[in-house]
């Protein structure tokens, strides 16, 4: 890969981490014009408050209309879906044990009273408040995401049993999702600047326990996902595959690997994995429905980073991570990670969730946190992702071609 094409996908990036430095040195070292500053960062986060509601029902419901078939259950379709729920939940467990062990935030960021938090969801809290709200009225505020996701996901579905995947319904919706998306790029062009007076506000009311914070959440993050490359994937190769199959694994998963990086794209990465499952002997009806599927689906990165994430406002906050919170945030991270990483805008879907379940009082100043953490793991989160989706191709060929199918595949 050219150095220029890398360096253009990574430029954004790029100008959005010097906006959050710049703004913090702004910050530290004049408090008085960093408050000054403050609207310019309050704009960026009303105007993506006010874009959410839209956005969710439109992307959702426009989804499962426009699906041409309903019977697209079948072995390889449930297998591939059930392989990446469970990775996703132990990826997520992986990143809770850690987030206990080695907490991200040691020391509560100061002046922000605690008890305006309330209490975290309980689950049957969280299990009611996911399937309903009060009313439809209700449903029209970003507080009200899981319900907003249940109903669009009916709506959709009902949409499709009338129209049958084509009318004038399903392209209203189509339309409607593609203008919010372009509606987002515009207000995404405001985000260096939003950052710059968000980060230089955050630092000259906090002081520097925000760089310290940080610090000390990539300095676990990155680690572990070459750690997980290292260990997890191993594992489920030779789940997967049987005796030979971490040797072939290793062999081929450097080029996806590699891909994704430079690209920071798991959709990008699709013809790279297509090619090195073909190499490795997986079925091509396996590799083209669990490849495509993953680089939307398969988000074991993106699960880490929604776990810490969590742990780290909760750290912000001065609230304690408990085992009782392992399952809500469990569930929260693979339906945030894994069932909403293929919505169209679901990566802000995503911290919409976690702020509406576990922040819903506090989400002005948990949503701009949450966003900087993912796109300061987005690059190895990327990479462990879509790597990934390649490694599950052999714990779903286990379970369509038999335990053996890669030594027959060896020996043929």
């Amino acid at each position: 890969m050219e150095n220029k094409e890398i360096a253009r996908n990574y430029r954004f990036l790029a100008i959005l981490l010097g906006a959050m430095i710049a703004g913090c040195i702004a910050g530290w070292l004049s408090p008085a014009f960093a408050g000054w500053l403050k609207p310019f960062g309050t704009v960026f986060i009303n105007m993506m408050f006010c874009i959410v509601v839209p956005l969710v029902f439109a992307s959702i419901a426009g989804s499962v209309a426009g699906m041409k078939s309903r019977r697209r259950a079948g072995k390889i379709l449930g297998t591939t879906v059930a392989v990446f729920v469970i990775t996703g939940a132990i990826a997520a467990f992986i990143m809770f044990i850690l987030m206990k062990i080695f907490p991200p935030v040691l020391e509560a960021w100061k002046e922000i009273p605690k008890e305006e938090m309330g209490e975290y969801a309980t689950l049957s809290d969280m299990l009611v408040n996911f399937f309903t709200a009060n009313d439809f009225v209700g449903l029209l505020t970003r507080r009200a995401m899981l319900p907003l996701i249940v109903f669009s996901l009916l709506f959709g579905f009902a949409v499709n049993l009338s129209e049958g995947g084509e009318g004038t319904v399903t392209r209203f919706l189509d339309g409607l999702t593609a203008v919010m998306l372009k509606f987002v790029k515009i207000i995404t062009y405001y985000a260096p600047v939003a950052f710059f007076a968000i980060f230089a506000g955050l630092v000259a009311d906090y002081g520097s326990m925000i760089t310290q914070s940080y610090g000390r959440a990539m300095l676990v993050y990155y680690p572990l996902c070459f750690v997980y490359i290292f260990t997890a994937f191993p594992i489920f190769a030779r789940f997967g595959g049987g005796p030979g199959a971490v040797k072939t694994m290793f062999k081929h998963i450097a080029r996806p690997a590699v891909v994704s990086l430079g690209t920071c794209s798991s959709v990008a990465t699709i013809p790279t994995n297509m090619e090195v499952a073909e190499a490795t002997g997986i079925s091509k009806d396996v590799s083209e429905m669990v490849v495509p599927l993953g680089a939307t689906m398969h988000m074991d990165g993106s699960c880490f980073s929604c776990v810490l994430k969590i742990a780290f406002v909760f750290g912000v906050f001065g609230l304690d991570l408990t085992w009782g919170q392992l399952i809500p945030i469990i569930l929260v991270a693979v339906l945030s990670s894994v069932g909403m990483s293929g919505v169209p805008g679901g990566g802000y879907i995503g911290e919409y969730i976690i702020c509406s379940i576990f922040f819903p009082t506090q989400m002005e100043l948990a949503f701009p946190i949450l966003v900087a953490i993912g796109n300061l793991v987005d690059p190895p989160a990327t990479m462990i992702n879509s790597s990934g989706d390649y490694v599950v191709s052999y714990i779903v060929s286990r379970f369509v071609d038999g335990k053996d199918w890669l030594q027959k595949r060896l020996r043929g």
